[in-house]
């Protein structure tokens, strides 16, 4: 049992190590590895734009979209 627990320990430590994101060339988002949450929801790999301190040119913000899925974006911006 503890040699389990030591092995999940070191594998934990050591996949932690490495990064989830990925910068796109040109900057402006990131890729996203898959992942699955504590609750056991998994999270399909996915881009993303880089945070940059405004919601207003999020992909998810109105009147923006996604390049890369063609959607839509539907939140009103904070102001």
């Amino acid at each position: 049992m503890k040699i389990k627990l030591l092995i999940s320990l070191v594998l934990v430590l050591l996949f932690s190590q490495f990064s989830y994101a990925k910068k796109d060339a040109s900057g402006d988002s990131n890729s996203v590895r898959g992942y699955t949450k504590k609750d056991g929801t998994y999270v399909a790999p996915h881009q993303r734009t880089n945070p940059n301190g405004t919601q207003r040119d999020n992909w998810s913000s109105k009147p923006n979209y996604n390049p890369y899925t063609g959607k839509e974006g539907k939140k009103e911006p904070q102001r």
